[in-house]
Parts: C-alpha cells; sequence; structure tokens
C-alpha cells in the first residue's frame, strides 16, 4: 500500500474537496486596484498572486476569466498592488464579491483612496503598503494541447512603492506588526503572520 494519496488532476482528486491550492499555500493575496476607460475604479483580490523579480522589481497575477480588473490592466496599462492585512480583511473580502459593471469595489467595501504618483490608478487609503505598476505583459495561459484556458497572466513592473511609516522598525517592514494575511487553500481558509524566524544562506567556500 503506498504511503501517498496520488492522483491525476485531469481525472479528479477523489477527496471531498480539492487538496492543491492547500498544498500550494500559504498564497500571498494580491489585492489589485485598477481603473477602467469610463474612470470608475475597481479593488479585487487574487491569491494567484507573487513577485518574480527582485531588479527590477515584478509582479505576477492571475485571473481566472475576463474579470473588470484584467479589461482595465489591459485599457489603462497600470495597476497597485495593496497589501492585504488583517485589520482591513473584511473589506478584502468584501471586495471580492461578484458585483455588476462599473461598480466602485472602493466604495462597496467602504474604503478610501488615495492618489498614486506614478500611474493615474487609486490605492487603498490606510493599506499597511502598496506597490504602483505599469503592465508589461499579459496573456491567456494554453494547456499541454495548445488549447487555451480560463486564466490569464498579467505582469506588472513596480514603479512606485509605499510603506506606511510605522510598520518600519529599524529600517525594515515589520510584517507581523502590519498583520500581513494570506490564503490558505480552502473556501474561507486564511492564515495572518504572527511569528517570523531567520535563516542564513550557508557561506560555501
Amino acid at each position: 500500500m503506498s504511503d501517498y494519496h496520488s492522483f491525476d488532476p485531469a481525472l479528479g482528486h477523489g477527496l471531498p474537496h480539492d487538496p492543491i491550492k492547500a498544498i500550494i499555500a500559504p498564497r500571498p493575496i494580491g489585492w489589485i486596484s485598477s481603473i477602467g476607460a469610463s474612470g470608475v475604479a475597481n479593488l479585487a483580490p487574487y491569491s494567484y498572486f507573487n513577485m518574480f523579480s527582485h531588479k527590477p522589481p515584478i509582479l505576477i497575477f492571475g485571473s481566472e476569466g475576463r474579470k473588470d480588473t484584467l479589461s482595465n490592466v489591459v485599457q489603462s496599462g497600470a495597476f497597485v498592488f495593496n497589501l492585504a492585512t488583517q485589520d482591513l480583511a473584511q473589506q478584502m473580502n468584501q471586495s471580492s464579491g461578484t458585483y455588476p459593471p462599473l461598480t466602485d469595489e472602493f466604495e462597496m467595501a467602504g474604503l478610501g483612496k488615495l492618489n498614486s504618483d506614478t500611474i493615474a490608478v487609486p490605492r487603498v487609503a490606510d493599506a499597511a503598503a502598496a506597490m504602483e505598476c505599469r503592465v508589461l505583459e499579459t496573456r491567456q495561459l494554453h494547456d499541454l494541447d495548445g488549447q487555451p484556458v480560463l486564466s490569464h497572466l498579467i505582469i506588472g513592473q513596480v514603479t512606485r512603492v509605499h510603506i506606511r511609516a510605522d510598520l518600519l522598525l529599524d529600517g525594515r517592514f515589520d510584517m507581523v506588526r502590519a498583520g500581513t494575511i494570506a490564503r490558505c487553500g480552502y473556501r474561507g481558509d486564511y492564515v495572518r503572520a504572527t511569528q517570523t524566524f531567520e535563516m542564513l544562506r550557508p557561506q560555501i567556500g
């Protein structure tokens, strides 16, 4: 008998709930603000998100389906990543709702806006940190058979970083004090950063 539960994703996992998102976890939340051609702001969280380059800083997030955010960033060429933290968790969750087009999720979630410095997209007032980004590339993903899937990839380069001054301690951003949260796979499961530990790379040679 195998010590592993193994399966082909194309054939099904055979479990009460899909475990893949829970295995790839916790996942940072890309709380993305954008703006449409009409000038209406949009705000939505994406758990397919991360940083893929440091110099220059490049962020990537994935959208399953052609949502308002994707249409906005293609049209405007810009977006803002706002850090999701526990103090704004309810507002972040509120902004994830399926609202009619031309709905301002900032207003639906009771959030204020701050102007960005390098782009015309607003950022979340009181957010612990935010990064203004210009779009480098958007692409629809394809499977092994070369068939297009519903997911789209958005790649953006950071042009401006904002950090709340009270969260800088000895020159370092304190993610524990900020209360950074992340998705943990199953419906409604989140985790908050409560502790960090240091482990330096070994010096070889």
